[in-house]
């Protein structure tokens, strides 16, 4: 995807907060001109990668950055999401899928696997996770010439555009189990159905896989280590993440929308003082859901899923307070509050928020998943 990335020692690279802010105003500005278009990032990804952002999450063995612990890597990764979020939407889900992609090698690669991503994470790879799949779903087959793979995926983050995707694939037996496979063959992507308001860019299409054959070194962890809880259910964290990054940038347009007649009307004060507590109560959770997925706690995954309706709510009530308070202009074209807008509207559906919500409830219901030391049943 770009040109190999020469590193300089790590004690000489800013911290990862500041690099990724140092990019902030250019994503916005490209993310705008990639949504009127729209065609997929790939100034914005190669800006990513030359500030090292792609490698930081990786296995230590492949070049990745070394964390004093698990929580202080989440806590690293919920600041470099957010502000991506706060950038361009389209680009915060491609990072949070390519980071998703590290982590699973983290947990799953082999020592050989490590190695080869090292090789490509060099390259600038970019790589996506895809699970979504029409009926019959990807089957992977085995044949007397080694596994071959059939179907296709559905809503497939990036087809055609990055470099590599893990996806999910059903043997003829057990679970399913983790292939990666290249991402960036055009002919295999059909982006003529994403015809939608937001998230443009993404480039989220169908992508068909049949006849490639893995080695394998692509067969990546054991069958059924994908679904494993806390691990599955708890990352959602990582979505709702980017997520709270673009309701933090909605909060920041309508701010510096308002004109001084605005600021001294005691209604459109409330609107604001409104935005911020809905904004700064949805950082409060994802903060909470990343700490507790990174130390694996058996309750993280229900404290995701009510995370996720904490982050949907407090979007939508910032979404509606931006356009009461600005009126008309929030909703035309080129404006940073339509675009922001537009993105949310989409991205808050992915995964069933209604399902999710649900299941925390009844998980809620049994005993108070806030924790041990502060439980009210």
């Amino acid at each position: 995807m770009t040109s190999p990335t020469v590193r300089p020692p790590s004690s000489a690279r800013p911290p990862l907060r500041d690099r990724t802010l140092a990019l902030q105003d250019a994503l916005v500005l490209l993310g705008e001109q990639y949504d009127a278009a729209p065609v997929f990032p790939t100034d914005s990804l190669k800006a990513l990668v030359e500030a090292d952002l792609h490698r930081s999450f990786a296995p230590v063995d492949a070049g990745g950055e070394r964390f004093e612990s698990e929580t202080a890597e989440a806590l690293a990764l919920l600041d470099v999401l957010r502000i991506l979020g706060r950038a361009d939407l389209s680009v915060g889900r491609l990072y949070e899928g390519h980071v998703n992609a590290l982590k699973l090698y983290a947990w799953y690669g082999s020592a050989e696997q490590t190695s080869w991503l090292s090789g490509v994470l060099n390259d600038g790879a970019m790589f996506g996770v895809w699970a979504t799949e029409p009926q019959p779903g990807v089957r992977l087959q085995e044949t007397p010439d080694g596994p071959r793979l059939e179907g296709g995926k559905a809503f497939a983050t990036g087809a055609g555009g990055l470099a590599y995707a893990l996806v999910t694939a059903q043997p003829l037996e057990g679970p399913r189990r983790l292939v990666v496979v290249p991402a960036n063959q055009t002919h295999r992507a059909d982006l003529s159905g994403w015809r939608v308001r937001g998230m443009r860019a993404t480039g989220s299409g169908l992508y068909d896989l049949t006849g490639l054959r893995p080695a394998s070194r692509d067969l990546i962890g054991e069958p059924g280590d994908y679904d494993q809880d806390p691990r599955f259910t708890a990352g959602a964290w990582r979505f709702c993440a980017v997520q709270l990054g673009g309701v933090e940038g909605l909060l920041v347009a309508l701010r510096a929308a308002l004109s001084d007649v605005a600021r001294a009307d005691p209604i459109q004060r409330a609107r604001f003082a409104d935005a911020v507590a809905a904004t700064r109560t949805a950082g409060l959770w994802v903060r909470q859901a990343a700490l507790r997925a990174a130390l694996d706690d058996p309750d993280a995954p229900d404290f995701a899923r009510m995370t996720r309706g904490v982050v949907e709510r407090s979007a939508l009530e910032v979404m509606e307070l931006a356009a009461r308070a600005v009126g008309t202009r929030s909703a035309f074209d080129g404006q940073r509050i339509d675009k922001i807008t537009r993105d949310l509207s989409l991205y808050l559906r992915q995964a069933g928020p209604d399902h999710a919500k649900d299941q925390a409830a009844k998980a809620w219901l049994v005993r108070d998943v806030w924790g041990e030391a502060d439980r009210l049943w």
